[in-house]
């Protein structure tokens, strides 16, 4: 089977109500996380690490990085179930990682939600480890209606 090239680029606005859509398509939307105003706080900050994988000119696949000047982190990486297990997800990791690099990133980080198996055996064959730590989360800013 022929895997068609999936071309990669930075977010633009136009792509919003279609990010939005696959987020929601492949589970990553949560009451508590309003993927607009993710998406609007991104655009303010490395906006050039926010990519989205098309293949004809459609949105299949995205990737939020970010560095903040000692770690960089990866959020909202989403690939179309249709189009999942066709490498577009180590596409998109490998072009955050070397977007990472150009800002001088030593580590990049992820989290993995309790559960995600599939997920957590994509991230090994990347050769990312579990790090011994735990994660604490405080809501500064409420996107609850």
């Amino acid at each position: 089977m022929t895997t068609q090239q999936l071309a990669v680029r930075p977010f633009v606005a136009q792509d919003e109500r279609a990010v939005v859509a696959l987020w929601r398509e492949c589970g990553l939307v949560r009451p508590w996380n309003d993927p607009v105003k993710d998406i609007a706080r991104k655009l303010t900050v490395q906006p050039e690490l926010f990519l989205v994988g098309t293949l004809d000119g459609r949105v299949v696949a995205t990737i939020m990085a970010g560095f903040e000047g000692h770690r960089g982190w990866i959020n909202y990486l989403a690939v179309a179930p249709a189009c999942q297990r066709r490498g577009y997800a180590t596409a998109l990791m490998e072009r955050a990682e070397q977007g990472l690099l150009q800002a001088g990133c030593p580590k990049v980080s992820l989290q993995v939600r309790r559960g995600n198996d599939a997920a957590g055996r994509f991230y090994d064959s990347l050769g990312f480890v579990t790090d011994d730590v735990v994660c604490y989360g405080k809501r500064l800013i409420s996107d609850m209606p």
